[in-house]
């Protein structure tokens, strides 16, 4: 009769590995920064919690300080509750400190480890990098692409007007639009977008499978490697299906880019720009993974931060009344604010950074992996050792700004006597050599989808049998945050703006 294994088999097994790992661990050669006692060969794996990470490591924070650390069965971590460790260890020390670390289902099993996100450090990053920031790496190079953004945040206002309770579907669609376009050339279909619809699927997966608690796989990487038909190996019948989705998110754009070069209707775009000549089946890969991080990256961020500014201006009519005037003042109510218009918008401005603060789209950023053992501020950092840095904290640090958890865009408006507050720029898109390649594209669709919405939107609470509804701000957990399901008001905020949206109409069907 065949054997076959139990759940107590793979606890044993697990037990085995953990005691293997602890006698084979080196002694370490000082002390880790403070943080909660573990148990024994487990260390602090009873107390990790379930979702919302970043709020758990604040409160740790609070009595342990802003440098930390726990272990998870004889892997260290270490958390920085603060911007002036994340800035000394992250980015003065960015030739140690910018690997990644091996998250055996999201990276491994999954394949995110292939983009840029997850990619380790070394000639194949710098290699990404190197071609992402010859597209859209400073304010210079995005220059180019801005009548790209304003034609498509153009779109995404005249169809939140004509189907105003589906604004998540409308962000969607404007953010792949833009994004789409630019890496692959690819005009985005008006109704159920089949790559739009993909790069949801696997970027919501990207957010379960990468985030430190969703699976135990993450913690002990040693489980990655059981069997699939092993007791308690569900979660790589999971992976494997979350690595189909991934894997069209990759092959499907670049493959149409392909087709479209070959009959000679390609759109010039970052793909076909980079398969232009004689190329390696090895640098087409690189390619079009590079192709896909810059898809991927920058999708489901920027859903995420418009989302978070409709939800806000829900809450708060009064930045949105504030804003309008301002915007009035400015340009007027006869046409819709331009990029050029930006730096004549101070309050508009302040929204978008306050928007950024307020809940920032990826709360602990991606953890980062020290490559070598180091020494700081009198801790031992064993090589090996996981860094995450609680941008949350950083962001809703009371030293740093005011009544933290409040939206308040005034905190980032000078005035006599008052300096603004401390950027959250440069803190919400990474430390170091890891620090966001997108992010200029991301400040330039943001704000863009911030002006032109409060030029023409009014926008409000919903009213449903008499009663008010109020919002939750609870948002997601998982490496990238999206506010809760909500319902809002939108309507043109006065007939000049209903013209506007009238005219836009208008071009469209010419």
């Amino acid at each position: 009769m065949a054997y076959t294994p139990t759940l107590l088999d793979a606890a044993a097994i697990l037990v085995a590995v953990i005691l293997l790992n602890s006698f084979l661990k080196k002694k370490p050669r000082g002390p880790l920064p403070p943080g909660p006692k573990g148990l024994p060969l487990i260390g602090n794996l009873l107390d990790m919690p379930a979702s919302h990470e970043w709020r758990t490591f604040a409160q740790w924070g609070e009595r342990w300080g802003d440098i930390m650390s726990v272990t998870f069965l004889g892997q260290p971590y270490v958390i920085l509750n603060s911007a002036k460790h994340a800035i000394e260890m992250l980015e003065k020390k960015s030739s140690i400190y910018s690997s990644r670390p091996i998250i055996p289902v999201g990276g491994e099993l999954v394949g995110w480890n292939r983009t840029l996100a997850l990619l380790p450090y070394g000639n194949k990053f710098r290699e990404y990098r190197r071609l992402i920031f010859q597209l859209i790496g400073s304010r210079k190079n995005m220059e180019r692409f801005m009548p790209l953004v304003e034609n498509k945040t153009r779109d995404l206002v005249f169809e939140i007007f004509q189907e105003p309770n589906e604004l998540l579907k409308h962000i969607r669609k404007s953010a792949g639009a833009i994004i789409l376009m630019m890496s692959h050339g690819y005009q985005v279909q008006d109704e159920n977008d089949p790559f739009v619809a993909t790069v949801d699927e696997a970027m919501e997966q990207f957010a379960v499978c990468t985030a430190p608690g969703a699976f135990l796989a993450n913690i002990f990487p040693a489980l990655a490697h059981i069997p699939a038909w092993f007791p308690g190996a569900g979660f790589r019948k999971i992976a494997a299906a979350w690595r189909r989705t991934l894997d069209e998110m990759c092959d499907k754009p670049h493959e149409f880019v392909k087709q479209r070069m070959a009959a000679g209707t390609d759109i010039p775009n970052f793909t076909s720009n980079n398969l232009e000549g004689d190329i390696t089946p090895e640098r087409e890969e690189l390619v079009k993974n590079a192709a896909s991080s810059l898809y991927a990256g920058g999708a489901d961020t920027t859903v995420s931060a418009i989302n978070t500014f409709y939800l806000a201006m829900t809450l708060h009519p009064e930045v949105q009344a504030k804003a309008q005037a301002e915007i009035e003042a400015v340009i007027g109510t006869d046409r819709l604010p331009t990029a050029e218009d930006r730096d004549n918008l101070p309050y508009l401005n302040a929204i978008y950074l306050e928007v950024l603060r307020w809940n920032n789209v990826a709360p602990l950023a991606i953890p980062h992996r020290v490559i070598e053992d180091d020494f700081y501020a009198g801790y031992y950092i064993p090589k090996d050792t996981i860094v995450i840095a609680n941008v949350w904290r950083m962001l809703h640090d009371p030293e740093t700004y005011k009544d933290p958890m409040s939206f308040n865009p005034e905190r980032f408006m000078a005035a006599p006597g008052k300096e603004p507050e401390t950027d959250p720029r440069s803190m919400a898109f990474g430390f170091g050599r890891r620090i966001c390649p997108g992010l200029q594209l991301a400040d330039a669709s943001v704000f863009m989808a911030i002006a032109m919405s409060l030029a023409v939107f009014k926008i409000d609470k919903v009213v449903e049998n008499g009663q008010v509804v109020e919002p939750s701000t609870e948002y997601t957990s998982g490496t990238v945050s999206h506010p809760p399901a909500y319902k809002c008001d939108i309507k043109p905020r006065n007939a000049k703006a209903e013209a506007l949206l009238k005219a836009l109409m208008e071009n469209k069907c010419e």
